[in-house]
């Protein structure tokens, strides 16, 4: 007995819509592999290791995390390793962090040249615009925070919105006939020459005081950090210290006008918490947090207290 043509048809239908669905199926899930890819190939070219900043000038960068971006700048002559028990806290609590390291130091390239705030600033401005961050928040260390400071003094806040200061070297880091705080600039000088003769020592004199006492950092750490301060060029150490010593940022603090955090170690005895005072007079949204039990290395000496201060202020 023939079967009726409806039958015929309705099968053939139902045949037609079984492709087109596993047409589109299939379409969709080509589609989903085209996508992550792209998704895969963005987030490598966001996550480079090494980001150009001039031509033959590459910057270090380690970059962990997802989330508002944090910019983290070290002091001299350290380099990015020495937020390394900043990254993953800040990245488990839901951060993008961002360690450059300054041209000269570190990986980064060691060419012949200025070292000095103002080309240290103009390379932060090329790290943030190159990886289009906004909204970011800048911290910097001893030197890295009076480079921050002069950053945030030229480029405004277009792309910064918060700054943190970490015992920075500011406004100034030598004593001025009107500014009686911080190192005698013979004293700087003695520095400058010995890191010209024998800068192994020069960076274990620093080591000796970096803690509020010799002992209050230990052999490990100590050692660690002497290890990342033998990463720098003699040449931009020498030139870093003189940009410490002659660079005077007084009259750039009245310029920042973003909420601002001081961290400063009471027992600080490379930059004196009274560098930490003018800083706080000068800043107008400014806020001092005292570490009453640290010396310079506030980042390691109360640790647990700097991530929780500093992750405090990222969430106000």
């Amino acid at each position: 007995m023939q079967q009726k043509p409806e039958k015929h048809l309705s099968t053939r239908k139902r045949s037609k819509s079984l492709v087109s669905k596993t047409l589109l199926v299939f379409t969709f899930l080509i589609l989903s592999i085209k996508m992550n890819a792209q998704s895969t190939i963005t987030t490598s070219i966001m996550r480079e290791e090494y980001i150009e900043v001039e031509k033959n000038v590459k910057l270090h960068i380690t970059d962990l995390g997802n989330g508002p971006a944090v910019i983290l700048i070290h002091g001299l002559p350290l380099n990015d390793a020495m937020f390394e028990y900043q990254y993953q806290e800040l990245a488990e609590k839901g951060y993008r962090v961002i360690g450059i390291t300054l041209r000269g130091f570190g990986k980064s390239s060691k060419p012949f040249g200025n070292y000095n705030y103002d080309v240290f600033a103009d390379d932060i401005e090329e790290v943030i615009k190159k990886l289009n961050l906004q909204q970011v928040t800048l911290g910097g260390f001893s030197m890295g925070g009076a480079v921050a400071i002069h950053y945030v003094a030229k480029y405004g806040n277009k792309h910064v919105s918060k700054l943190a200061l970490f015992g920075a070297a500011a406004p100034i880091w030598t004593q001025r006939e009107d500014y009686p705080y911080g190192l005698r600039i013979e004293d700087l000088n003695g520095l400058i020459a010995l890191s010209k003769t024998n800068r192994p020592l020069l960076l274990q004199n620093i080591g000796k005081i970096f803690g509020a006492t010799e002992t209050s950092i230990s052999p490990e750490l100590t050692n660690w950090l002497f290890a990342i301060n033998m990463e720098a060029s003699p040449y931009a150490t020498t030139q870093g210290l003189i940009a410490l010593r002659d660079t005077d940022l007084r009259n750039e603090l009245s310029k920042i006008q973003i909420p601002t955090v001081i961290f400063h170690g009471v027992q600080d005895k490379i930059a004196e918490f009274a560098l930490a005072e003018q800083m706080h007079k000068g800043i107008k949204n400014s806020r001092l947090v005292r570490f009453e039990n640290s010396g310079h290395g506030l980042f390691i000496e109360e640790l647990q207290k700097f991530n929780t201060e500093l992750i405090a202020f990222l969430q106000q």
